[in-house]
């Protein structure tokens, strides 16, 4: 039996948060929420998940951040960086973190 497919969705921002998590529930994810990027990280921990929907600009851990820390902890897992504010650096620290997923 397949099981629905883990996404986790990681925003400070509660109602963005909860309308991310709104939208997908009825497509038939199983979902988890982090308000921040250590959450995430604990969650990703604990649980087997398939898909990180990360906002980039967060308190304690930005999402770039996030993703980095998923890297060194070994939890290999695609994340979709959320940002309503991207500039050139923000995309090129991205592109290096998913080569270096590639590669390792």
């Amino acid at each position: 039996v397949d099981s629905a497919p883990q996404l986790l969705v990681t925003d400070d921002d509660c109602d963005f948060r909860q309308a991310l998590v709104e939208g997908l529930s009825c497509r038939g994810f199983q979902l988890w929420e982090a308000g921040d990027g250590t959450e995430a990280l604990k969650l990703a921990r604990e649980q087997p998940i398939d898909l990180v929907l990360v906002d980039m600009h967060m308190p304690r851990l930005s999402g770039l951040d996030t993703v980095a820390a998923l890297r060194e902890s070994h939890i290999i897992v695609p994340c979709i960086l959320m940002s309503a504010q991207l500039d050139d650096s923000i995309v090129h620290r991205a592109t290096e973190l998913c080569t270096a997923s590639v590669l390792a």
